[in-house]
């Protein structure tokens, strides 16, 4: 599948039950019920751009479960790029921050969560941003550059 933004290849991955969670999930992912609430999601997996990191829900689909080939990690994560979380306690997580930064002014709470999901793997989020932004194959969708500063005061502030 092609991203629909900038046309390269998509990787498409499960989500684990962790983070099928409204509260974990950027907007847009989750429906919203007539009060305003997050509802459970319809999808289990989602797709990442390996050129622009843009991140799309997905359907369910029998071929993303859990324990699948299509887990976010290893082999799946080095086509995205060698400095993405090779492990999907951290490569998870992380996929759906950057979808939570096309809209932080909606995503605060996702992304704090999500951030401290990173850190709690054992990766540095921040760090692992920058390191995006140097590699050259990488033309990231959204300005994350600009965003790494609030991205920081969210997390650290």
């Amino acid at each position: 599948m092609d991203c629909t933004r900038c046309q390269a290849e998509t990787v498409a991955f499960s989500l684990p039950s962790t983070y099928r969670d409204p509260a974990l999930l950027p907007d847009g992912f989750a429906d919203v019920d007539d009060d305003g609430h997050r509802r459970e999601p319809a999808l289990h997996r989602a797709t990442i751009c390996l050129r622009c990191l843009t991140v799309r829900a997905g359907p369910v689909d029998a071929e993303c479960d859990e324990s699948g080939p299509s887990a976010l990690e290893g082999d799946r994560v080095d086509r995205i790029a060698s400095t993405f979380p090779r492990d999907a306690d951290a490569a998870v997580p992380l996929a759906l921050a950057l979808a939570c930064c096309e809209s932080m002014a909606h995503n605060r709470e996702p992304l704090s969560a999500l951030l401290e999901c990173v850190e709690r793997a054992g990766v540095d989020p921040l760090l692992t941003i920058d390191r995006l932004l140097d590699d050259p194959s990488i033309e990231p969708a959204v300005d994350l550059e600009r965003r790494r500063h609030q991205l920081e005061q969210l997390h650290y502030g």
